[in-house]
Parts: C-alpha cells; sequence; structure tokens
C-alpha cells in the first residue's frame, strides 16, 4: 500500500512538474505583442471616437484583465527607431538607429538586446512578423519576419532556417506565402507555441504589419463599416494660424490644404490605390477632404479589425493550453497614428496622437484586473527593463547601458515613491519622406514645448543634403487644451513657465547624453533662436 501511494505521488509530482515547466515555473512567459502604427483613438478601451464605431473587443480584454497605462509616450515617432528603442532601452542616439535608414547593431556591437538577454537568462526566444530593422535579426531562438514593410496580401517571410542572406529587398526576391499578414503571423506563432519544446518559459515577439499604411484589408473585412459614416476629429479643419512659423506649412494633410505636399486627396484617386481608388471628379474641394478621410479611415479601421481578431485567437489558445496563468501579454504599437487629427496622416511629429502609444499588460496574480494608470508618464523606453524585471533578470550587464525605468512595480501595484516628471522626444528625419523639421521636445504632465531646429544633421534619411528650415518655438498647455490647437508660447501668460521647461528640457538631454554640441550648425541656431 505505501507503495501504491509512493507512486501516485510520483506521477501527481511528475504531472506538476511538467505542467509548471509548460508554464515557465515561477518565471513567466512573455508574449509581446506589437502593431504597426496602431493609435490609441482606434483602440475602444481608451474610449476616443471610434469606440462605439469601430470597437476592439480582444485588445480591451486585456484591459478588463490586466492593467492599461493612458500616458505612454514614444521617444521617436517612426517605425524603426521605435523599435529599436524597443529592444535595447536606449534613445535612438545612443543605439544609432536615427532614421528608417539605419540598421540596427550586430550582437557584437554592444548595443543591449532584450531578447539576447532574456535567451541568455534561459528563456526560449522567438520573433515572428514585422522586424524592420534593416539588419538580421538577432537574439532569438527561432525568426520568422516579412523581410522590409512587407506585403498584405500573399506575404513573403524568411526564416531563421532560410540559407539566405538577410536585407530588406528580400521582399522581392522569395516566393510569396498565400493568406493575408496579420492571420499568417498569427498562425506561424501559435505552431511554435505548440510544437516548443517546454522546459523553458518562453518570450515570443509577435509583430504584425497592421495596420501600417498603404492599408489593404482581408478580403472578409473589405465591407466592414462600408455604411457606416466616420466621425470626423475636431481638428480636421483647423485654422494653422496658431501654429509658429516652423511647421503651419509642413506634414502631409488629408486635404488639399498644404499646397505642394502629399495628401491623402491625392493618394485614394490613384488607379493604383490598394484598397481601390476614389473618384473625386464630381466633388468640391471640401467634399474630396471629407471622401479621403473616409476612405483612409474605413481601409484603417478594416485592417485594424484583422489585429484584433487575431489577438483574440492567441488569447483563446492561452486559455485553452493553461498558459494563460503564467503569461504576462503586452499589446503596444510602434507608435501612434494620426486619424486626421491636425488635417494630418501618418505619425513623426511630437503631436499627442503619434507620440502616445497604446499598453495593456496582463498577468494574472500580479496585475490587478480592470486597472489602469493615468497618472505616471512611460515610454518605449521603460519596454526592455520592465520585460527582464518581470523574468527576474537581475544580472546582465547590458542594464547599466539602458536608459529606461522598469514598470514592474508600477504594473503591480508597488508604485514607486518617485517616478519621472517629464519625457524627452527627438525626431532625427528632417523632411525625409513626409516633409516633418527635425525637431525634439519635453512633455510633462501639464505642458509640451517643442524646438523646431529644422536641420538634417547627419541622420536625415538619404545623402542628408535636405535644406534647413525656419526654427521655431511651440508650448501647448494640455490641460487647457488637450487637443493642441492653440500654440500659447507668445502668450504672456506662460512667460514664466517657458524658462523652467527649457531647463527641464536641457536637464534631459544632458541625462540621456544626447549632446547638440556634436552638431556646430545645430548649436548656432540654438544660440541664435533659444531666448526668443
Amino acid at each position: 500500500m505505501p507503495r501504491f501511494v509512493s507512486l501516485i505521488a510520483l506521477v501527481f509530482l511528475s504531472i506538476v512538474a511538467s505542467l509548471a515547466a509548460k508554464s515557465g515555473s515561477a518565471r513567466p512567459n512573455i508574449l509581446f505583442i506589437m502593431s504597426d502604427d496602431h493609435a490609441t483613438n482606434a483602440i475602444s478601451a481608451y474610449g476616443g471616437r471610434l469606440a462605439e464605431v469601430a470597437p476592439t473587443p480582444n485588445i480591451d480584454r486585456l484591459g478588463r484583465e490586466g492593467m492599461r497605462l493612458d500616458k505612454t509616450f514614444v521617444t521617436n515617432s517612426i517605425c524603426t527607431p521605435s523599435r529599436a528603442v524597443i529592444l535595447s532601452g536606449q534613445h535612438s542616439h545612443l543605439n544609432t538607429v536615427r532614421t528608417l535608414g539605419d540598421d540596427f547593431p550586430g550582437p557584437n556591437d554592444g548595443t543591449p538586446n532584450v531578447a539576447n538577454i532574456l535567451r541568455r537568462s534561459g528563456y526560449q526566444t522567438a520573433l515572428f512578423g514585422k522586424w524592420h530593422l534593416r539588419s538580421k535579426p538577432w537574439g532569438f531562438d527561432y525568426w520568422k519576419v516579412g523581410p522590409g514593410q512587407g506585403f498584405y496580401h500573399d506575404p513573403v517571410f524568411v526564416d531563421s532556417n532560410d540559407d539566405v542572406v538577410y536585407d530588406q529587398t528580400l521582399a522581392r526576391k522569395i516566393e510569396r506565402t498565400p493568406g493575408y499578414y496579420t492571420d499568417l503571423v498569427t498562425d506561424y506563432a501559435l505552431d511554435w507555441l505548440d510544437n516548443r519544446p517546454d522546459e523553458k518559459p518562453f518570450f515570443m515577439m509577435l509583430h504584425h504589419k497592421a495596420p501600417h499604411g498603404k492599408w489593404e484589408p482581408a478580403d472578409r473585412h473589405k465591407d466592414y463599416l462600408a455604411d457606416v459614416e466616420i466621425p470626423e476629429p475636431d481638428s480636421l479643419w483647423e485654422d494653422f494660424s496658431h501654429r509658429s512659423e516652423a511647421t503651419r506649412s509642413m506634414g502631409t494633410s488629408i486635404t488639399n490644404r498644404l499646397a505642394g505636399r502629399r495628401t491623402m486627396v491625392d493618394d485614394v484617386q490613384k488607379a493604383d490605390w490598394p484598397a481601390g481608388s476614389v473618384d473625386m471628379s464630381e466633388m468640391t474641394e471640401k467634399q474630396r477632404g471629407q471622401a479621403a478621410y473616409q476612405k483612409y479611415l474605413h481601409d484603417y479601421l478594416a485592417c485594424v479589425k484583422a489585429v484584433d481578431e487575431n489577438v483574440g485567437r492567441v488569447l483563446d489558445y492561452l486559455d485553452e493550453s493553461g498558459l494563460s496563468e503564467n503569461t504576462l501579454v503586452i499589446y503596444t504599437s510602434d507608435q501612434g497614428m494620426f486619424l486626421g487629427e491636425h488635417d494630418y496622416f501618418d505619425k513623426r511629429w511630437i503631436y499627442e496622437e503619434c507620440l502616445q502609444m497604446p499598453f495593456f499588460a496582463r498577468l494574472p496574480g500580479q496585475i490587478e484586473a480592470g486597472s489602469v494608470d493615468d497618472t505616471h508618464l512611460t515610454s518605449n523606453l521603460d519596454f526592455a527593463q520592465t520585460l527582464l524585471d518581470f523574468a527576474d533578470v537581475q544580472d546582465a550587464p547590458e542594464t547599466a547601458e539602458m536608459q529606461g525605468e522598469s514598470l514592474h512595480g508600477l504594473l503591480t501595484g508597488d508604485t514607486p515613491s518617485e517616478w519621472r516628471d517629464a519625457v524627452y522626444y527627438r525626431y532625427w528625419m528632417h523632411l525625409s519622406h513626409h516633409h516633418i523639421p527635425g525637431h525634439y521636445g519635453v512633455r510633462t504632465d501639464r505642458y509640451k514645448l517643442v524646438f523646431i531646429h529644422g536641420l538634417g544633421l547627419d541622420a536625415s534619411l538619404g545623402s542628408g543634403d535636405y535644406p534647413p528650415t525656419t526654427p521655431g518655438w511651440e508650448l501647448y498647455d494640455l490641460q487647457n487644451d488637450p487637443n493642441e490647437m492653440n500654440n500659447v508660447y507668445t502668450d504672456p501668460a506662460y512667460a514664466s513657465v517657458i524658462p523652467l521647461l527649457k531647463a527641464r528640457l536641457l536637464d534631459l538631454k544632458q541625462e540621456y547624453d544626447d549632446n547638440d554640441d556634436a552638431y556646430p550648425e545645430l548649436m548656432k541656431v540654438r544660440a541664435a533662436h533659444w531666448e526668443n
């Protein structure tokens, strides 16, 4: 009898051990889901103008079962640099990925890589979907990515077992895979989870291409919201006169009001526009702007629909496989996105719609269900250290080179007594692609101060020969003007605030080692305009 009981006990312990191994035991599995250009205004949990029109129930589920952060901001609002910041925990000037044209440093170059650190510490690491860092992925046991920007329909994928030299042009050279990008990368991720060795916890990065332009919905979503008029933002038709001379004629627009710039009106009339063109031949100028906005939002939101569906597939899989209880799930985007606000599409600006990133985190038993943090200023700079903290990685020497703060305490209810009072932003791609000038700035809880220096410096995409543009300053009081419709830099009521914000901006530049002294032409512009 004791022998029989002993055998039962051994079997029980064996089962427990197996389950513990499958779930990663004490250390949680980590699933990092990231979309591309997904604005908070297009996630219903954030309660924006699109919440009732185009709900995102599966992403919202992460908020109901975990925590939503309302003040998470990107350090450089463009795809490749943001991804480098997320991996390295360093600002663009330190990890050297300032623009779309910069390679992420390799494994022997000294730049931190959170995936590699987790791999070294005993995690199985995998990457699926959009990489967009030009150089070959590293730090992963297995990866399967779409080179370059990739295709929505019948995309190209390359994996770590392929005998090819990885570069961004592979998308033009390799056989395409039937299917829709968002569905396929989810298929690949779930298949890997099904077949992985279960003796280690996993760290997976699942990166969607959607909803990056040019927008091509899945076939099943081509008529999504077809009969729905998408509400316009209040700022779609704003008067730009409040802007500084440095910005009021810059950027690309939905309407035709920025003469000589790329506009959505022009784009959606092109015969080869991926999701079908719009005939505007009988429309007034205002009607063209309205029609371009509707076309843009319908296509964009249809791409979001597929992302949300596939987030649901992943969450269901975790439930069915018994992994939910010990898996940290994060959902974010590489930056925000203008959805017609200020008459803009795309991102790149320091303005709120593309500065703010969505962020959800769920880990049962550690992160309180339904919790919201709308107070603390957080950043993609913090993601790497947060992941390492949840994985209980204490001894990685690379963390000394990271510049963020772990969000572990904030997410688990052990909120630090001291937290940052400001975030630093810098956009390097002066005039490249979307005619947006080089600028940097500081965002506090209440204010946003922006210095538009208008220089390409050494980091413009291409040859670096983009001409200088008019320098200037902008100041927004986010408490009284959350939509940034009133630049108050010249308002005497804010005269006492400006020197304090400039001092804080310089403090942050020093803290993050972003030294303008490296650029003599910038120092000349600073000297001429700093006190203006």
